[in-house]
């Protein structure tokens, strides 16, 4: 025979699991859920839209720069500090990644603005012709 679970304070057992899920399980996911909906029709600005990419184009091309420099700095000084000849190609490979990754991230953005706008579109016919 098994012995039901108690609870912390010992004085009754908790609930099966079965009785947790609610109904509106559902509903909450869809709340919290970081993606938009497609019901939403709030218009959003174009920084809102693009300030990810635009954010990780300009640490990519700061990045990009302070390597150059660092690898300019090394050639013309006769230091024999070999960190800067080890950071300078980090920072340069670094920065290039960032701002590739920017860059191809931007069309991308823009195909899906056009995607939500045609599901959107195709969201009204449906509802205007099904709901008659």
């Amino acid at each position: 025979m098994e012995i039901p679970p108690k609870s912390p304070d010992g004085s009754e057992r908790s609930p099966p699991s079965r009785e947790l899920i609610t109904s509106r399980t559902g509903s909450t996911l869809c709340m919290s859920s970081r993606s938009e909906s497609i019901w939403t029709s709030t218009s959003r600005s174009k920084w809102e839209i693009y300030h990810k990419p635009v954010i990780v184009v300009s640490v990519g091309a700061a990045l990009f720069l302070f390597g150059t420099v660092i690898i300019i700095l090394s050639c013309f000084l006769n230091d024999e500090k070999n960190v800067f000849k080890m950071s300078g190609p980090a920072f340069l490979s670094l920065g290039l990644m960032l701002l590739v990754c920017g860059l191809v991230w931007i069309p991308i953005i823009r195909k899906k603005q056009k995607q939500r706008q045609k599901s959107q579109f195709l969201q009204s016919l449906k509802s205007f012709f099904f709901n008659r």
